[in-house]
């Protein structure tokens, strides 16, 4: 198991200079980065994989930012824009030597509407189809996608992990794995431990945050029991602290944080990872 921290706690969108981050997270004791990758021009994938080179850390994982203009349902240019946006950061992924594309690459985050059971029917189908062809794709480069449930007020589309495995499922790729988050499970899940052994070996990442997106273990979930499960079905993957704060302006408005949560986001890095080392 490899412990990471995503950038979006501390820079906003993520550039090739951001890599002066590096040295800071690998003395806090991370062996890992989580990239969430807002467009692909900014970065340069080989000037970053020689900065983590340097400071002796990994990218664990590139996170898929979904927009507006980029959506598996959408319009016809939103599904070609989403998709082409995906392939574009899994080529990147391939300098970066980074395993996974993660996050909810199925829609676009914020899209939460009630929609008539057949046009959700339908767009499940139109989902289908795109994520085997971008499951095939990152295949092709020896890269995984793994897909995140949201919470009901980021999507309307894929809430549960029986909705997730159900889309595995119906897209049928050893490519296409399951990602949880435990802030995201806090609101869907009536037990997390529960969920992450019904995910079993399909599970491919894991986002461990406070249940108010603050410091792992500072909050009311049930940390022992997500450590016994996770261990009970062998996961040895990466978990990143994906935590957010009002620093970032253009994630604290994303992610709906209007208060201080914890005293700083240093903070939440050092103890949460201190945590998650002793609990998991």
């Amino acid at each position: 198991m490899r412990f990471g921290i995503n950038t979006f706690l501390f820079t906003s969108p993520f550039t090739t200079q951001s890599v002066k981050l590096f040295p800071k997270f690998k003395n806090w004791g991370f062996d890992t980065v989580e990239i969430p990758v807002e467009a692909p021009v900014h970065i340069d994938p080989a000037k970053v994989k020689a900065a983590l080179d340097k400071t002796g850390l990994g990218c664990g994982s590139v996170c898929a930012c979904m927009g507006p203009d980029r959506d598996l349902r959408g319009t016809t240019r939103q599904q070609q824009t989403g998709l082409k946006y995906m392939m574009a950061v899994i080529d990147q992924m391939v300098p970066l030597d980074c395993p996974a594309l993660i996050g909810p690459v199925y829609s676009a985050v914020g899209r939460a509407d009630a929609v008539p059971a057949a046009e959700y029917k339908q767009q499940w189908r139109t989902v289908v189809k795109h994520l085997k062809t971008l499951s095939a794709y990152a295949g092709d480069k020896g890269k995984k996608v793994c897909l995140e449930p949201l919470n009901r007020f980021e999507t309307d589309f894929i809430n549960t992990c029986d909705q997730a495995l159900n889309m595995l499922a119906d897209v049928g790729s050893p490519n296409l794995l399951l990602h949880l988050d435990t802030f995201h499970m806090n609101i869907e899940q009536k037990d997390q431990a529960a969920a992450i052994r019904k995910a079993g070996k399909l599970l491919g990442h894991f986002h461990a945050c406070g249940s108010d997106r603050g410091t792992p273990g500072k909050d009311h979930i049930d940390w022992k029991g997500i450590a016994a499960a996770l261990k009970e079905v062998g996961y040895d993957k990466d978990v990143v602290i994906e935590s957010f704060t009002t620093d970032v302006k253009v994630i604290a408005r994303a992610a709906a944080i209007w208060r201080k949560i914890e005293p700083t986001r240093d903070e939440i890095a050092v103890d949460g990872l201190k945590f998650l080392k002793s609990t998991l």
